[in-house]
């Protein structure tokens, strides 16, 4: 049988923009709550690890704490939105799970304050102002 060239890596498929940031957020299922930090989010979902295995399709509750900058403060804007796991993936020691969220019922509002968060800390990162 010849030998086939390996096929080129898939380019990135995601519509929005993603940052890697550690944002509080308290997930809420029929398993009870956990709290625990996004290890990235877009305003279309998040990616999180957490302590308990939740199946793919699973219905959530999301609240997400979202650190805002206006007139030079820092405030903090609580969101609130469904999600379902799309994706998990247990740890090598077994602890923990990375799990993907797509948020399915979010506020157009809360969707823009999200784009909004990921792209200026995006461009801080970019322009070398983010620690």
């Amino acid at each position: 049988m010849p030998h086939r060239a390996s096929l080129p890596l898939s380019h990135e498929k995601r519509r929005h923009p993603r940052l890697e940031s550690n944002i509080p957020v308290k997930i809420s299922s029929g398993h009870g709550d956990i709290l625990t930090e996004t290890r990235n989010l877009s305003c279309s979902g998040a990616f999180c690890r957490v302590s308990l295995r939740l199946e793919p399709m699973t219905r959530l509750k999301i609240h997400l704490l979202l650190p805002l900058i206006k007139n030079e403060k820092v405030i903090t804007k609580k969101i609130t939105c469904q999600g379902v796991v799309v994706r998990v993936q247990a740890i090598e020691d077994g602890d923990y799970y990375d799990t993907a969220i797509f948020f399915s019922d979010i506020a157009p509002k809360d969707s823009r304050a999200i784009n909004e968060f990921v792209e200026s800390m995006m461009e801080k990162k970019n322009n070398g102002k983010f620690n």
